[in-house]
């Protein structure tokens, strides 16, 4: 389902690729039929944003909620983790997950990453992906609250991405990771060990064929 891929791409670090693929990505969005006209309306708002603001300040507005607070971080394992060992066993697990259905990572990203998840969501039937998303509802949750409160249009996103799931989130569990902050980076170092993974981008014309982060091989695990 190109929904999830399409989601994907617009967590992602705007490049003039996929500013240029921006119109691709809505109608996708639009053509799979899995969200309802509000979400759509949301993530029309983001993209119309988008496009309306200069590459260089989407930039640094990506850099600033997602990369410089941790509160905001797209590695949805730090959340419920952080650093300690637990998010090691976590990821391991999610990586058999991706092996079980026939993919492997091709990108260079830790696969609790939520746009290498939604290229992984695309490429299974959609109960899966559900199913998957259920795991993680309540984070996802979490950082919906999170980026509503800071008025930023990427709520939408996540706010289509708890939609899809399988299960509602859990309201404890929101309220624990909600009340949980964790410490950003205080240093031009910290933030380069951040920044050390290199962004994905989607070109134009072809901003949803391709898998750059999740390579298919001829057939999938049973």
């Amino acid at each position: 389902m190109l929904t999830y891929k399409a989601l994907g791409a617009l967590l992602t670090y705007p490049e003039e690729d996929l500013i240029a693929g921006l119109d691709e990505v809505m109608a996708a969005l639009r053509a799979d039929g899995l969200l309802d006209a509000t979400h759509l309306t949301g993530l029309a708002v983001l993209v119309e944003d988008l496009k309306a603001t200069d590459l260089i300040d989407a930039q640094e507005r990506y850099v600033s909620l997602f990369d410089r607070s941790r509160t905001l971080s797209l590695h949805l394992y730090e959340h419920v983790h952080g650093e300690g060992r637990e998010r090691g066993t976590a990821m391991a697990t999610l990586v058999e997950l991706y092996r079980f259905h026939g993919f492997d990572m091709a990108a260079r990203e830790l696969p609790d990453y939520l746009p290498l998840l939604c290229e992984f969501l695309s490429l299974v039937d959609d109960a899966v992906a559900r199913r998957v998303i259920a795991d993680a509802v309540s984070v996802l949750a979490a950082l919906s609250r999170r980026l509503t409160e800071r008025e930023t249009p990427y709520a939408a996103v996540l706010q289509a991405l708890v939609h899809l799931s399988a299960k509602a989130a859990d309201a404890a569990e929101v309220e624990a990771i909600l009340a949980s902050t964790p410490k950003d980076a205080d240093s031009l170092e910290e933030l380069d060990k951040v920044w050390e993974d290199a962004p994905v981008t989607f070109g134009p014309g072809d901003a949803l064929a391709s898998c750059p982060m999740v390579s298919k091989p001829a057939h999938r695990a049973a």
